[in-house]
């Protein structure tokens, strides 16, 4: 009697754990149908807060079924192909394979992003790549001894030149590296608020089309993707019209690069980020046969709305249509640190109140676990 109640126990036993995992894979498999793409966006981790962000993977991106880490790594890591582009507090690559086993282990995918073609400088002057490669410099311009800011358009954002011929052989070494060390088959070229291109000043650009130059610094990136078997994803800012839209000059162009959405190739992923508004400029894309996401940053209402609204274009689209909106992509434009500071409560925002990056991704997340 006493070991047929044991069988019996056992027996319950199984079928609970059975109908538990049955449970949460049919529960993935409505999600992934709902949202294919559920995604996490932050600065790669420096040294001192790495072993916290992977715990941060396993214990709560893990658990909200995040499928996809966009890691912004610009010249934070340790490359060997060029050294010489080592920002400081880079990870090794024995580092970064922490996080690589802690997606595997989760099955999250994890994709590399290096800001291509603009953000090449910022309030402190010239970012990495013109620094030590000053030759690409779209606007080359002299150095002065009593300043280290260069404006341009009101701007502190420089560009590289799309047209220079040695550009792309350092660009894509490095991108072919970090992939590599990622095991990524995606890469995220960035290409976003792209506002000095095709500058009088620059003697390969002048006088050329914007919308060319950008369409051809896009073809030229997916192209060395594609021949390594990779797919190429972006910013969707520059190829929406400004003046058209209303949107500000961050949201959209008012450069005339939005024509260079008809002269990219269609297997580009877009990655539409808009942060104070839901804006429905995703099913513009979609209309023109891109894969597209939506991408909020700090405002919890416009994030639910965003996942609200992504659901609803997959569900009541054509089936040519449907299939390219892709999901949502929570963004995080502050240091790792800082974000984990806010998000285990060890620094408050008195100033932003609920509008923060860490309580957008707690929101946001809520809806779609209510999926």
């Amino acid at each position: 009697m006493i070991y047929m109640k044991k069988i019996i126990t056992r027996t319950l036993l199984s079928l609970l754990v059975m109908t538990a995992v049955s449970s949460v894979a049919f529960s993935q498999s409505k999600l992934d149908t709902l949202l294919p793409v559920r995604g996490f966006c932050i600065a790669l981790p420096t040294p001192e807060n790495l072993d916290e962000f992977v715990n941060f993977i396993n214990t709560e991106l893990a658990p909200r079924q995040v499928n996809t880490l966009v890691l912004r790594v610009e010249y934070k890591y340790k490359f060997k192909s060029h050294p010489e582009l080592i920002d400081t507090l880079a990870l090794s690559k024995r580092e970064i394979k922490k996080i690589v086993k802690a997606c595997k282990k989760n099955d999250i995918r994890l994709i590399p992003l290096i800001d291509l073609l603009g953000h090449q400088s910022g309030s402190k002057g010239p970012g990495q790549l013109l620094r030590v490669y000053p030759q690409f410099d779209e606007t080359p311009m002299p150095k002065t001894p009593d300043t280290t800011k260069v404006v341009m358009n009101g701007f502190n954002m420089k560009s590289y030149c799309p047209l220079h011929p040695d550009v792309h052989t350092v660009l894509f070494d490095i991108i072919d590296e970090i992939c590599d060390v990622f095991g990524s088959d995606v890469f995220h070229a960035g290409m976003d608020e792209v506002f000095d291109i095709g500058n009088d000043k620059c003697p390969r650009c002048a006088g050329r089309d914007k919308a060319e130059l950008f369409a051809g610094e896009v073809r030229v990136i997916h192209d060395h993707l594609a021949e390594n078997g990779r797919t190429m994803w972006m910013w969707g800012d520059r190829l929406l019209n400004g003046q058209v839209t209303g949107m500000g000059r961050w949201e959209a162009s008012y450069n005339n690069t939005h024509r260079a959405i008809d002269m990219i190739p269609n297997d580009v992923v877009i990655c539409d980020w808009h942060y104070e508004r839901a804006d429905l400029s995703s099913v513009y894309f979609a209309m023109k046969g891109l894969s597209v996401m939506t991408c909020p940053w700090r405002n919890p209402d416009s994030a639910i709305l965003q996942v609200e609204d992504m659901v609803r274009f997959r569900q009541n689209s054509t089936r040519q249509m449907s299939g390219r909106f892709l999901g949502v992509m929570e963004t995080v434009w502050s240091g790792t640190g800082i974000f984990l500071d806010g998000f285990y409560g060890r620094t408050t925002d008195t100033k932003a109140g609920e509008n923060t990056p860490w309580n957008c991704f707690r929101k946001m997340y809520e809806k779609i676990g209510e999926l």
